[in-house]
Formats: structure tokens, C-alpha cells, sequence
């Protein structure tokens, strides 16, 4: 498999020209080699399959089947249906409201906002990236999906950089200047560890319907984004394509993928890129089918290779 084009990557980034996609893949760069998560693990974050056998264990989840240990969204609504959904809310704020360490992505990207604003967008429930831009002393608006309230069911809620509470803005009447501002989107919601009553998941079967049917009506992702998102490049870090729900969030994005038409995947006009550490033969067929370019490369090294072009 070729090398990423990375001197290319890091010039649309330094111009603000690239959408950055965050997923869980992206924090195994604070993780030692071979190490195991669990309750107790200091320092880095459970896998999306490390979370869901967790969660398992604690609802006491009537199948071993490792596929099925390993469904998040099923295991997470097994959990809210048996124990509630606020105990899953409370279970989730305490797993991720802890110390983390930064992994080289986030700081690099703190490190590239300061030249040009970013729109970043991500479906991680920690707060790693807006540490990592608090610790660059930079600042950036966030915009969260929220669920679960009724009263904001609707609307997104938006994080102006100096706001300790939300604005409720329904999402095709957002507004933020891109050209000026960095902007955390937080598609799947967050743990706020400030206040718990602005927590946030999609993360049960039925969050990811909702979220989807969103989708399809234009009513979750905001119009600004997807406008911004239409004129520049995606680059997707530490997602791999198992995860049916993020096949198909991907599909309903597809209208905002730029270069994505047959003619142009065939002309060579792929401007999106995956970063994926091994990723499947069925993985990189579903990219490719997507016009998205995947590299099988570790984060960590490409965030590497990033710097000594970025200057």
C-alpha cells in the first residue's frame, strides 16, 4: 500500500482546506503496545469493543458471544432498557470524565488551528481535543447533537469559545464564521464534566435511528457544516468501516464528500483520505466505493510524518 501524500495533507491543513473526522481509533496513540483496558486503567481510553464488554459485564448482558459482547449500540441499549438510561448517562460521565493522556493528534491539530481555523469534527465522547486546544491556550466554539432533552430535541447546542452554558440553535439556523473561528463538532454528543446535565450520547440502537432519521430530514448535522464541508477535504482518523451505523452516517454524508462522483473517482479526483491501521480487504473496498483513499498507517507516525512537513 503507497504512503499517505503527506506534504500535500499538511499544506491543506495549514490553509484550513481539510475536515478533520475524528473516531475512537484515533486515542489508541496514547496507549502503550499490548496494553488492555479496564475499569481501573489510567491514561488512556477504552476501544469502542473494550467499553461495550464493559457495559456488558455491569448489565449482566445474556449472551458470550464476542460479536455480540462487542456491539456497542446493542449492548448499550440491553444496558438503558435494564438499568435505565440516566445510569447509563452516569456510567459513561464516569469512565470518560477522568485524566487522559493528550494523544499526538490533538495537540497537532491545537498546534495547526493556530494558523488557520479548523472545523473538526468528531464522534468521540471524551474531551481530549478541547484539552488539548485549552493547553495551546487557543480558543474554539463547540457544537454538540444533544439527546435524551426534550426541551432541545431539536436544536444543537453551541459552546461559544467564552460560554460556560449552551445556546439551543435549531441546526440549519447556526451560524459561526468559519474563516475566523475553530469549531469542535461532537456529532455522537460528549461527557461534560463540568455539568452533567449537558451529557450527550448516541450510542444506543435507538440514538442511532433517531440521529439517522435526522439526518435524512437535514435536521442533525447543521447546514453551515455541511455548506463547509462541500469545499474541502475529509480526513478520516481512526474509523474503520465494521460499525454499520457509521457506514451508513457515512452514506448520508456522502453528498458533501467533495470529488466523490464516478467520473471523478475515475479521473483520479479522490481528495478524501482514511488513515486505518490494518485495515480489512472488506474495509478498503468499502473506502475505495466511497471515493475515500485509506492508508494502512499507526497515528501516532503519521502524525509524525505531518510535523517534518508542516515546518
Amino acid at each position: 500500500m503507497p504512503e499517505p501524500p503527506y506534504g500535500e495533507i499538511a499544506d491543506l491543513l495549514k490553509k484550513g482546506q481539510v475536515i478533520p473526522f475524528l473516531g475512537a481509533g484515533v486515542n489508541f496513540g496514547a496507549r502503550p503496545p499490548g496494553a488492555k483496558w479496564d475499569e481501573a486503567t489510567d491514561g488512556f481510553l477504552p476501544s469502542g469493543a473494550e467499553l461495550s464488554r464493559y457495559l456488558a459485564g455491569k448489565a449482566n448482558f445474556p449472551s458470550q458471544d464476542l460479536r455480540e459482547l462487542s456491539d456497542l449500540a446493542k449492548v448499550s441499549s440491553y444496558y438503558a432498557e435494564m438499568l435505565g438510561r440516566r445510569r447509563l448517562r452516569e456510567r459513561l460521565n464516569q469512565l470518560f470524565c477522568r485524566q487522559f493522556n493528550l494523544c499526538d493528534i490533538h495537540t497537532y491539530l491545537a498546534e495547526i488551528a493556530a494558523r488557520a481555523p479548523l472545523l473538526i469534527v468528531t464522534t468521540n465522547y471524551d474531551n481530549l481535543t478541547e484539552f488539548a486546544f485549552h493547553q495551546a491556550g487557543h480558543a474554539f466554539d463547540r457544537v454538540i447533537h444533544p439527546t435524551d432533552r426534550k426541551d432541545v430535541e431539536a436544536s444543537v447546542l453551541w459552546w461559544k469559545s467564552d460560554a460556560m452554558e449552551p445556546s439551543a440553535v435549531p441546526p440549519n439556523q447556526l451560524y459561526i464564521d468559519l474563516k475566523a473561528t475553530t469549531v469542535i463538532y461532537k456529532m455522537h454528543g460528549t461527557a461534560d464534566c463540568a455539568l452533567r446535565k449537558w451529557d450527550s450520547f448516541v450510542i444506543t440502537e435507538d440514538d442511532y435511528v433517531d440521529f439517522l432519521a435526522r439526518m435524512t430530514s437535514q435536521t442533525a448535522v447543521p447546514a453551515l457544516f455541511m455548506r463547509h464541508f462541500r469545499a474541502r477535504n475529509f480526513l478520516f482518523l481512526g474509523y474503520g468501516l465494521n460499525d454499520w451505523n457509521l457506514r451508513l452516517i457515512l452514506r448520508n454524508l456522502e453528498t458533501a464528500f467533495p470529488g466523490e462522483t464516478p467520473a471523478e473517482i475515475e479521473d483520479g479526483g479522490i481528495r478524501s483520505w482514511a488513515i486505518q491501521f490494518r485495515p480489512s480487504e472488506f474495509e478498503v473496498e468499502l473506502w475505495r466505493a466511497r471515493g475515500v483513499k485509506v492508508y494502512d498507517v499507526d497515528i501516532n507516525q503519521f502524525v509524525k510524518r505531518l510535523r517534518e512537513q508542516t515546518g
